[in-house]
């Protein structure tokens, strides 16, 4: 059979993604947090009212997360080799933060704080903004057990492995580092100037529902603080996965789904 010339095969002809990471360096940082932010924003909330721009039924919220987590996972399995770069190991302090980081986050969201200053200032609506999901898997899935133990496991690996792994990186290993620097990736980690300090908190500030943003602030500020004292991204990465956990833990226990 004779070969087709109109495909070449020539390696020279094929760029690996080492190369494209080269020429696009901010990719890897945002890659695995942009795919998971897009599935996010067509998943349904537990009411059942629509929250994204597709009508997907509340029934359908544990594929939707099943398959924005694999898919988020893939994306970070393309990247890794670039987050490897930065030397990995924990310090007791960035456990330590978690743990009291995890206390603040849950203390501030159950005394309503927003409520109240949002209402002092006539803003009462922008509570709303941003809603979490809310959805109980221990109520929906209660007639398929496996199903149910299965997702919680997910839903687990989500919460305290791969977004803390996947916000950080972007967060504090690009955004802070772009707006420090032109040329920002010679930019040391740990390394911030003010704007990057207060975009550590605005960012997230957006991206968090506006019911929690005095916890919003007070955690990620005080990430902001362990990343300058350390300089180490899986400092920030370990407080980060110790605070979901313990968040994860709280809203099984108490049942206050709107944590979740």
């Amino acid at each position: 059979m004779a070969r087709d010339d109109r495909f070449p095969r020539n390696r020279e002809h094929c760029v690996s993604l080492p190369e494209i990471y080269h020429r696009v360096p901010w990719l890897p940082y945002v890659l695995p947090l942009g795919v998971f932010l897009l599935i996010s924003a067509v998943e349904p909330a537990a009411s059942g009212e629509a929250s994204s721009w597709l009508p997907i039924a509340a029934e359908h919220y544990p594929l939707v997360y099943t398959a924005k987590i694999v898919a988020a996972i893939v994306a970070l399995a393309l990247v890794w080799p670039v987050y490897r770069q930065f030397p990995i190991g924990v310090t007791p302090l960035g456990l330590i933060v978690g743990v009291v980081g995890g206390g603040l986050w849950i203390g501030l969201c159950r005394w309503d704080i927003e409520e109240r200053l949002f209402a002092a200032v006539g803003l009462e609506s922008w509570l709303s903004t941003g809603s979490r999901a809310a959805y109980n898997p221990l109520e929906a899935l209660a007639d398929n057990p496996a199903w149910m133990y299965g997702f919680l496991a997910i839903r687990f690996v989500g919460l305290a492995v791969l977004v803390p792994v996947i916000e950080e990186f972007f967060l504090r290993g690009f955004l802070m580092r772009f707006v420090t620097a032109t040329d920002w990736v010679k930019v040391p980690f740990g390394t911030a100037t003010g704007t990057a300090i207060v975009v550590g908190t605005a960012f997230p500030l957006l991206s968090h529902p506006m019911s929690e943003a005095v916890a919003v602030i007070v955690w990620f500020s005080l990430v902001t603080w362990l990343m300058l004292r350390t300089r180490n991204i899986w400092d920030c990465v370990a407080a980060h996965a110790v605070t979901n956990l313990m968040l994860g833990v709280y809203v099984i226990a108490s049942g206050d789904w709107e944590l979740w």
